[in-house]
């Protein structure tokens, strides 16, 4: 079976500032809440950090010229917040400098650069963080001060990478940084995230009329466990309202969900929500990045069953991500997993494209690009350095034959970007979990793995043999 794809389908690759950059203290950076989350004793897997992560910072033009030999055509990567702007709101030159130079590098390279203004790392001296408004109008202004350094080279800029993860295990299991587990407080940060995407947007707009704007969401599908058993439909559909629809709809559809402002009840911030603020949310967009590693099949709990717990996790007490569905069940499908512990399930990206362009995106007129995909696994290097990693290869291959199937279906999907150009801080898992093209050894070199050798030529043929 021959996977191709159309000549002007966009591959590339993706990363963030916190997980690759490092140099947390170069040129006049801010403090950001992952720096402080991550001296929070039992946060981190082994207690690690971004100081150095990567080292992208300093080893920038290195990581560019691998980009070019693998043939991607684009690099989606974030701007850090507290490394661009001062505490006072003022540009830090310095700072901004490092993507001036990475805009040109990726430009003289032929890389397209594709910019994301919020992948989580929010400046520590914004009081109350996403919990005040405020921070909304910071975001719109801190990107206006960046457009001004590179939007004459960037023509395609993302507001916010994930708010699902900065709001819900940010501050409704506190898994993520800033570490609150406060269901009222989840309500609240998605709203402020969303009306920080809707006055960003805005606000590029209106200076820049011919920029591609869009914004990327990620996307667990929740499959009931039988869907013809009422209950595990129900929650199953709970689940669906606060992790997809609670974003989707006001985007889309002019507003919240009912079901999720009467399930969340006395958590649902009435007073956060102003007149106005919908419409900004809904202010039209170019584009919709997805993020997608798996899917979830989930029952209701037994009459007598005991009720989930929270989960400990390096001893920390971890409630349920699912704001109004805690009584969910995951089921397990024997399904292979990833090193995340991700059941694998190409169809269920095909799915949810699909499923995305019927009732979203399509109506709107706009296309879908899948901005991030990819396996961690259990890389082993041989004697002579190679990472062969036939496991990731093979679940490259089924995502990206499930992308072709949902775009022959009907689905308006333009672009794939696989996570991540190298192994990388990851999060909550610290280095223990390696998704990465490119292996790093203890100094830091990069070492192709099978997969990069693999995807490049999928980049350069624009599809592969099945």
């Amino acid at each position: 079976m021959n996977v191709a794809f159309d000549p002007g389908f966009a591959w590339g690759v993706a990363t963030s500032a916190y997980q690759v950059e490092g140099a947390t203290e170069a040129d006049g950076r801010q403090e950001s809440i992952w720096d402080a989350f991550t001296r929070v004793p039992g946060a981190i897997a082994g207690g690690q950090d971004g100081t150095t992560a990567a080292d992208h910072y300093h080893r920038m033009a290195e990581d560019v010229a691998i980009m070019a030999d693998l043939g991607v055509g684009y690099y989606r990567f974030s701007v850090s917040w507290p490394r661009v702007m001062h505490a006072d709101g003022t540009l830090n030159t310095a700072g901004v400098g490092f993507y001036d130079r990475l805009v040109d590098t990726l430009l003289e390279a032929g890389i397209t650069p594709w910019l994301t203004l919020y992948h989580w790392d929010l400046p520590t001296s914004l009081p109350g963080g996403w919990l005040n408004r405020d921070t909304a109008r910071a975001m719109a202004a801190y990107a206006v001060a960046v457009h001004g350094v590179l939007g004459d080279r960037v023509r395609i800029w993302t507001t916010v990478n994930e708010p699902w993860c900065s709001a819900v295990l940010g501050h409704g299991t506190g898994q993520h940084a800033p570490g609150h587990a406060d269901p009222w407080e989840a309500f609240t940060a998605t709203h402020h995230l969303l009306l920080a995407h809707g006055m960003t947007t805005r606000a590029l707009r209106e200076i820049d009329p011919d920029a591609r704007l869009g914004l990327t969401l990620n996307f667990t599908p929740a499959l009931p466990a039988d869907p013809g058993n009422p209950a595990d439909v129900d929650v199953a559909s709970r689940i669906d309202a606060t992790a997809h629809r609670m974003w989707l709809d006001p985007l889309f559809r002019g507003g919240y969900p009912d079901d999720v402002i009467r399930g969340a009840g006395r958590a649902w911030p009435a007073d956060a929500v102003r007149d106005g603020d919908l419409p900004i949310i809904g202010t039209p967009v170019d584009l919709l990045g997805v993020n997608f590693y798996t899917t979830d099949r989930v029952r209701a709990r037994l009459p007598g069953e005991a009720a989930p717990g929270p989960l400990s996790i390096r001893g920390r007490r971890i409630p349920s991500a699912n704001l109004l569905a805690p009584d969910a069940v995951v089921v397990d499908r024997g399904l292979p997993r990833t090193a995340m512990g991700w059941e694998i399930d190409p169809t269920g990206l095909r799915d949810l494209l699909l499923r995305l362009h019927r009732g979203w995106t399509g109506p709107a007129g706009i296309p879908l690009f899948v901005t991030e995909n990819g396996g961690a696994f259990p890389d082993h290097v041989a004697d002579d350095a190679a990472v062969h990693d036939d496991d990731r290869i093979d679940y490259l291959r089924g995502h990206l034959a499930a992308t072709r199937e949902a775009i022959e279906e009907g689905a308006d999907v333009r672009g794939y970007f696989l996570w991540s150009l190298v192994d990388n801080f990851e999060w909550a898992e610290g280095y223990a979990r390696t998704f990465g093209l490119c292996r790093l050894d203890e100094s830091g070199g990069r070492h192709l793995k099978d997969s990069a050798r693999w995807y490049s030529s999928v980049c350069r043929s624009g599809g592969f043999e099945g």
